[in-house]
């Protein structure tokens, strides 16, 4: 099995990290144990969730993890659409963020088909 830093889907999902965090630190200060904490968990879940699989005994375990990760990933769209609803961010970086998302979720399910 490939090492996990090698996977494309975890070399963009530590990307949307990276863009989560940025996004958050302009959130409003009463939202650090809020929204902010539960953003930036739900985003980092997902990176940890497929290194932490591609360390496990098998394909059918390694599927669990990028499912719970592909999990994080639904969260955390739900999460950024509320940021947006409440007005925290705008709608184009919404959706730019909700592409993002898509596009790993197809790298998730690609990867859960081809382990099974």
């Amino acid at each position: 099995m490939n090492r996990y830093q090698d996977l494309q889907v975890w070399k963009k999902s530590m990307d949307l990290v990276e863009e989560v965090y940025a996004l958050v630190k302009n959130f409003p200060d009463d939202e650090k144990f809020g929204l902010i904490s539960q953003i930036r968990r739900c985003a980092v879940s997902i990176p940890s969730n497929i290194a932490e699989g591609s360390g496990r005994n098998s394909k059918k375990e390694f599927a669990q993890f990028l499912s719970i990760a592909a999990g994080s990933l639904f969260e955390l769209n739900t999460q950024i659409q509320i940021s947006q609803r409440v007005g925290y961010i705008e709608i184009e970086k919404q959706e730019e963020l909700a592409s993002n998302i898509d596009e790993i979720h197809r790298m998730l399910f690609g990867l859960i088909t081809s382990l099974k």
